[in-house]
């Protein structure tokens, strides 16, 4: 099998090395369409631009509208909420959900309503890595 995989390697190595050769010679092969999209495509796979990693069975890194539905409340408890508390959690060493729970209702939210946003934002991560982002500017401005 490694085997395979080194001579697939050393073929695109040599393809590489010929195609600057030639290109360097001013001597350039002429590349059909498909060929152009699939180095387009390889491209764009290894940027990262253009494919939405839930088709991989990841969360999706698509863009997502500021009055996207993703953004809602969950149970009146708000990205910001979560991110606030999750800080405050942090910065006093909790890390469990009794321990969470006292933090939120120390600052004026029910714990257990805390407790079930906070699950939930921690699923819409999961779906979309735009709430993860937002999540951590968030946390990192607290």
């Amino acid at each position: 099998m490694f085997g395979k995989k080194r001579k697939d390697a050393d073929d695109q190595v040599r393809a590489a090395q010929e195609a600057a050769q030639a290109a360097m010679s001013g001597q350039v092969p002429p590349v059909s369409d498909a060929a152009w999209q699939q180095a387009a495509d390889a491209t764009a796979m290894q940027r990262g631009l253009g494919i939405d990693t839930a088709a991989f069975g990841g969360p999706s890194n698509a863009p997502v509208a500021d009055d996207d539905p993703i953004w809602e409340p969950i149970g009146g408890i708000t990205i910001e909420h979560y991110a606030w508390i999750s800080k405050l959690a942090t910065q006093q060493g909790v890390t469990d959900e009794a321990g969470t729970k006292a933090i939120a209702a120390a600052n004026g939210i029910d714990g257990d309503q805390y407790w079930a946003g906070a699950q939930g934002w921690a699923d819409r991560m999961g779906q979309n890595m735009a709430v993860g982002q937002r999540w951590r500017k968030l946390y990192d401005q607290y």
